[in-house]
């Protein structure tokens, strides 16, 4: 159980009410989402969770979490042949796993490359189907952490910030938004990989809105085990696409378009097709890193404001690129829902390193609404704010489990 000391941290929320044209009113919007097998997603989804085994391991051996940060990752693609009916693999993948960590404890030193390896390894066996152990090699290049960010660690009851930063959360998710994000995890889904198995878990969703018409271009790598022909290719192409366009007629109103894997071209044999012996592109063609992936609303919006730190693998007590990241969007959300008549809120928060967690330097509230933001909704959205930075401890504690996805 993590405890932080209680503030009261009530001049340091400014609102700000815009008149700016919500996002979903827009004419032009744009949205991408890079699924479980990507692998930039590999990385963010990999440190972390050794960021959540490291944090479990803190706990057990010391009571409390120590330092460590785990966002820096490559994973470097190795080199396979495709073939109909099964390729084979080359060269195996490489992932780097990289930053740092506290190994000493008293006299004793925790195996934390060990965990490191054991957790990928873990990941990769539960995620991604036709990935196996001999597919991945692994560089450990985790290092000891600094005596000066140690000492945040020392007051287990009041953790200062490691870093200074401003990261930003916003609501509501626009139906752009949901498509694209919806879309991607239902080709990743268990039932569509039961109908269509050669699709791999490596896929990618961009959707590009005019008006009430969203263009989807997805790119889902197949496995070529099971394509015995071009022709095959192309007929379960045609079939994903018109499953995944029965799924978006269901639940949206606006006119959907979709395309998948734009660079195939009939008559080129394997150099026309997207085929893959492993169901990602890792395996060959794209290599990955943390913090290229998806942000913390789990979509790349560019369109929407942006903090600049990647959430994943950060530290779940003292890294705000991290706590932040995930809590801007779990206030703005809260603040959309309670308090009426808003279109849109942005939360800001920013912090300065030395200063604890769960006082922040400030804490900007942006909501769009058309007309005044009377006392009483500003009263509202002061009091969402201060209850999730006084039960901060509960959401580091969330966090520490695991239970908000960060991409």
């Amino acid at each position: 159980m993590i405890l932080f000391a209680k503030f009261c941290v009530t001049n340091q929320i400014f609102i700000e009410s815009v008149n700016n044209i919500p996002t979903f009113k827009k004419r032009f919007e744009i949205v991408e989402r890079k699924g479980i097998g990507h692998p930039d997603t590999i990385c963010d989804l990999v440190m972390n969770q050794i960021s959540v085994d490291l944090s479990k391991l803190y706990l057990k051996e010391t009571g409390a979490i120590q330092h460590h940060n785990m966002d820096k990752a490559l994973l470097v693609a190795g080199q396979s042949e495709s073939n109909f009916g099964g390729g084979k693999i080359i060269k195996p993948m490489k992932m780097i796993l990289g930053d740092r960590a506290t190994f000493d404890i008293g006299e004793r030193r925790l195996p934390i490359g060990d965990l490191a390896i054991q957790t990928a390894k873990k990941w990769f066996e539960k995620n991604l189907r036709f990935v196996n152990d001999e597919h991945v090699e692994y560089q450990i290049e985790i290092g000891v952490t600094s005596k000066e960010l140690q000492s945040i660690f020392e007051n287990t009851k009041s953790f200062a910030a490691n870093d200074t930063s401003v990261l930003v959360g916003y609501a509501p998710f626009t139906e752009t938004e949901s498509i694209v994000l919806n879309t991607e995890q239902h080709i990743n889904s268990e039932q569509f990989k039961d109908n269509f198995p050669e699709s791999g878990e490596d896929v990618k969703v961009m959707g590009f809105r005019d008006s009430n018409h969203v263009d989807l271009t997805i790119a889902t790598a197949f496995v070529d085990r099971f394509i015995s022909s071009e022709n095959q290719y192309f007929q379960r192409k045609e079939e994903m696409l018109q499953e995944i366009n029965e799924f978006l007629k269901k639940d949206y109103s606006m006119k959907v378009t979709t395309n998948m894997n734009c660079l195939d071209s009939k008559n080129r044999g394997m150099s026309g097709l997207y085929l893959t012996v492993l169901g990602t592109s890792a395996d060959s063609a794209d290599s990955g890193q943390v913090g290229r992936g998806n942000m913390a609303s789990r979509v790349i919006s560019p369109s929407r404001p942006a903090g600049s730190e990647a959430t994943a693998g950060k530290n779940p007590v003292s890294h705000i690129g991290k706590i932040y990241n995930a809590l801007s969007f779990k206030i703005a959300n809260e603040i959309h829902t309670k308090v009426s008549g808003l279109d849109e809120v942005c939360v800001w928060m920013y912090n300065v390193i030395g200063r604890p967690v769960n006082d922040p330097k400030a804490v900007i509230v942006q909501p769009t609404i058309t007309g005044q933001l009377h006392d009483a909704e500003k009263n509202q959205i002061n009091e969402i704010v201060e209850n999730n930075l006084q039960n901060i401890h509960e959401f580091c504690n969330e966090l520490i489990s695991g239970k908000y996805p960060i991409a």
